[in-house]
C-alpha cells in the first residue's frame, strides 16, 4: 500500500509501497478515506517535536474498519470510524474520572512502530495513527465508531484540530454566555476556538491574526471583531474592545511563546488564559512572576481541548449536523496522497485553513 514516510527532518516525505502492518489482538485495520494536515504533523516533519524519525505523519483522519484483532470490542469490520490524536481506553483511572485526554495507555499506543520499511527498519506513526497512508493499523483506543452523513473531508477535521479548538472553548476554558473572548492565531484551530466561543454564547469574540484572509475567515467563523497585530499593539487593541479591562477569556492557537505572553497580557484580571497551539519541543515560556501571582489569572493548557472522545466526537458531530458547527468552510484544499508534499507546503506557508488528503 502507498505510505508517505518522513525520513529526514525538514525534507519532503517519501512515498513508499509498504506492506499492511500486522494486526495485534487490540488493533484495528482502517482504510483511510480522508486525513487533514495538522500543524502537529508539520512540527514532526520539520524535526521540531520529540518524535523520532522515520515516521509516518497524519493523525486527523476518518475511514472504514476492514478487520480487527481478536480482543477488539469497540468496533467491527464495516464500521465508519474517526481516529483521534489521543487514545482513550475507557477503563484507566484517567478515563474513568473524565480525563481520557490523559489516558494512561496513550504513551505506549503512540510509541508503537507500525510500518516495515524497505531497508528492514521500522517507522512509527504520529499519535499512533499514521494516516498519510492508504490504510493504517491503530489501537482500538484510538478510534471511535460514528454514524453520520458528514462528508469524509469534514468528518476528518474532528480527529484533532476542530475538536481541540471547540473543546478548548467549551471544556477547558468553559466560556460563559455574554462574555468576551480573544483568540490569537486564526488558522484552523483558532477558527475552531472562535466557533466554540460562538456556540457558548460569547458576546465579544476578537480574532487576532496578521493575515487578512484569516482575519476575514475569523469573522465568518463568528468573531465580532478582527484585529491586525501589525496595526498596533494587539493587547491594547483587545483592551480597547473590552472596555479597557482585557478579555474574560484569551486563547493562543499558534504555539509560539511570545504569543502566549500576549494572550496572558490580553486577559483581564482574574481572567482565563488557555494555551492551545503546539509549540516546538525546545520552547520555554516566561511570564512576569509578580503579574502571574497578583493578577489572579488562570493559565490552562488544552490537550485536545479537554475533549473526551467517546463523549465529544458524537457531540461535535451533532453540532455540525445541526448547522451550529461549520466544518465545510474550513476545508480549503483537497489533495491526493501523491500530492502530499504540496499539501505540506500549503500548511507550512499558512495558505488556506485546512488541507485534506483524500
Amino acid at each position: 500500500m502507498k505510505v508517505a514516510v518522513a525520513y529526514e527532518a525538514a525534507q519532503p516525505l517519501v512515498l513508499e509501497d509498504l506492506p499492511v502492518p500486522e494486526i495485534g489482538p487490540r488493533d484495528v485495520l482502517v482504510r483511510v478515506s480522508a486525513s487533514g494536515i495538522c500543524h502537529t504533523d508539520l512540527n514532526v516533519i520539520d524535526g521540531d517535536s520529540a518524535l523520532p524519525l522515520p515516521i509516518v505523519p497524519g493523525h486527523e483522519a476518518c475511514g472504514t474498519v476492514e478487520s480487527v484483532g481478536a480482543d477488539v470490542r469497540r468496533v467491527r469490520p464495516g464500521d465508519r470510524v474517526l481516529a483521534s490524536v489521543t487514545p482513550a481506553c475507557g477503563a484507566c483511572w484517567w478515563c474513568v474520572n473524565g480525563m481520557s485526554n490523559h489516558c494512561e495507555r496513550g504513551a505506549g499506543v503512540k510509541a508503537k512502530k507500525r510500518f516495515a520499511l524497505p531497508d528492514q527498519g521500522m517507522a512509527g506513526a504520529v499519535c499512533g495513527v499514521g494516516s498519510f497512508a492508504e490504510a493504517a493499523v491503530v489501537d482500538e483506543a484510538s478510534v471511535v465508531p460514528v454514524r453520520t452523513s458528514l462528508a469524509d473531508t469534514e468528518l476528518a477535521l474532528l480527529g484533532c484540530g476542530v475538536t481541540t479548538g471547540v473543546g478548548a472553548a467549551l471544556n477547558t476554558a468553559q466560556v460563559a454566555p455574554g462574555s468576551s473572548v480573544a483568540v490569537i492565531g486564526c488558522g484552523g484551530v483558532g477558527q475552531s476556538v472562535i466557533q466554540g466561543a460562538r456556540i457558548a454564547g460569547a458576546a465579544i469574540i476578537v480574532g487576532v491574526d496578521p493575515e487578512p484572509s484569516r482575519r476575514a475567515d475569523s469573522r465568518r467563523a463568528g468573531a465580532t471583531h478582527a484585529v491586525d497585530p501589525g496595526a498596533g499593539d494587539p493587547v491594547e487593541q483587545v483592551r480597547d474592545l473590552t472596555r479597557g479591562r482585557g478579555a474574560d477569556y484569551t486563547f493562543e492557537a499558534v504555539g509560539r511563546p511570545e504569543l502566549m505572553v500576549q494572550a496572558f497580557n490580553a486577559a483581564r484580571t482574574s481572567g482565563t488564559v488557555t494555551l492551545v497551539g503546539m509549540p516546538k519541543v525546545t520552547d520555554t515560556l516566561a511570564l512576569p512572576a509578580i503579574q502571574a501571582v497578583f493578577s489572579g489569572k488562570r493559565l490552562r493548557g488544552a490537550v485536545i481541548g479537554g475533549s473526551q472522545i467517546l463523549r465529544d466526537f458524537p457531540r461535535y458531530i451533532g453540532l455540525a449536523e445541526s448547522g451550529q458547527l461549520d466544518l465545510g468552510s474550513m476545508v480549503s484544499a483537497r489533495i491526493t496522497l501523491d500530492e502530499i508534499n504540496k499539501g505540506i507546503d500549503l500548511t507550512r506557508h499558512a495558505e488556506g485553513t485546512r488541507t485534506v488528503v483524500v
